[in-house]
């Protein structure tokens, strides 16, 4: 499966943005799916997951009450509501998608198939 993450920009500090992640190759419903960040200088970080049916939902503690995973497997694609974005959110975005990760799995950085990135730039 390829994945493509759009939909970053620069924002100011409590602003918003939209990252979206198509997909292509194959049907997203058979994969859970989640966004992941990195930041300069920083290791990549989880951020949020979502099951194959987008029912269940899993958030880092530093997103939680933001942001908002979300998921049309009719349009192949997934998304991330950000709101109220703080500096500290500044980083390149990826999505990945795996088919024997659950979202009661909990964080990982460990996901078969990954998009490139976009970059979402928050200044204060």
């Amino acid at each position: 499966v390829q994945l493509q993450a759009s939909g970053g920009g620069l924002v100011q500090a409590g602003g918003s943005l939209r990252l979206s992640c198509a997909a292509s190759g194959r049907t997203l419903s058979d994969y859970g799916m989640g966004w992941f960040r990195q930041a300069p200088g920083k290791e990549r970080e989880f951020v949020a997951s979502i099951s194959e049916s987008g029912t269940s939902t899993y958030y880092a503690d530093s997103v939680k009450g933001r942001f908002t995973i979300s998921r049309d497997n009719a349009k192949n694609t997934m998304y991330l509501q950000m709101n109220s974005l703080k500096p500290e959110d500044t980083a390149v975005y990826y999505c990945a998608a795996d088919q024997n990760y659950h979202v009661s799995y909990g964080p990982t950085n460990v996901m078969a198939y990954w998009g490139k990135g976009t970059q979402v730039t928050v200044s204060s």
